[in-house]
C-alpha cells in the first residue's frame, strides 16, 4: 500500500501541521514516510503545501507530480492541484473561498466545510483537524489512535490540554464530510 497525498492551502490553515502528523502516524505504524513541506517566505497568509507518502514499501523519491489524494483549502490550489490527482483518485476540499469549484468526473470529489464547522466549535485552529477527520473517514489509511499520538508529538506540550478538542474536531470532520457531484449535488457519505 503507497499513498501520495498532497495537502494545499493558505499559510495557518494548519497545512503543514496536517501533513507532520499523518507522517507521525505513518512512522507509528511502521511505515515508510516522506514529509516535504513547500511554502512562500511570507507564510501566514502566503500559499502552502506539503506532499506526504505512507508506504509499507521503501519511497524512491519525495518529488510526485501525480497524487492519490488531494487535499485542497483554497482557490489557488483548486487552479494548481486539481488536475494533479491521478484519475480514480479523491480531491477534498473545503468550498469556503472556492469560486470555481472542481470539475473532473474521473476522480472522487469530497466536500468538508471544515471552517464553518471549527467556526461551529468556537475555535477555528481545529479547522484542520476537521478536514484530517474527513480525509480519514474516505481513506481510513492511518489509525485514530496513531493520529493521537501524532498530535502529542507535534503540539508543544503546553498545549496538550487542546487535545481533546482535536480529537473532537476530527470525529465531527468524519461525520461531515460529502461526496461531491459536478452537478452541485451533494450526497450524504
Amino acid at each position: 500500500m503507497t499513498e501520495e497525498i498532497i495537502i494545499a492551502g493558505f499559510g495557518g490553515q494548519g497545512v503543514l501541521s496536517m501533513g507532520k502528523i499523518l507522517a507521525y502516524s505513518g512512522i507509528m505504524q511502521d511505515e515508510e514516510v516522506s514529509w516535504m513541506p513547500s511554502y512562500g517566505p511570507e507564510m501566514r497568509g502566503g500559499t502552502a503545501n506539503v506532499t506526504v507518502i505512507l508506504s509499507d514499501e521503501r519511497i524512491s523519491s519525495p518529488y510526485l507530480k501525480l497524487y492519490d489524494t488531494a487535499i485542497i483549502l483554497n482557490q489557488q490550489s483548486m487552479d494548481k492541484f486539481e488536475k494533479t490527482v491521478k484519475p480514480g483518485g479523491v480531491l477534498i476540499y473545503d468550498p469556503n473561498g472556492i469560486l470555481v469549484h472542481p470539475t473532473r468526473t474521473d476522480i472522487d470529489i469530497y466536500q468538508i466545510e471544515g471552517n464553518r464547522l471549527a467556526t461551529e466549535m468556537g475555535n477555528k485552529k481545529v479547522f484542520n483537524m476537521i478536514v484530517l477527520g474527513g480525509f480519514l473517514k474516505i481513506k481510513p489509511i492511518v489509525k485514530l489512535e496513531n493520529v493521537i499520538e501524532g498530535l502529542k508529538k507535534s503540539l508543544p506540550e503546553r498545549y496538550h490540554d487542546l487535545i481533546p478538542l482535536n480529537k473532537e474536531a476530527i470525529s465531527k470532520g468524519m461525520q461531515n464530510i460529502f461526496l461531491y457531484k459536478v452537478e452541485n449535488q451533494l450526497v450524504d457519505h
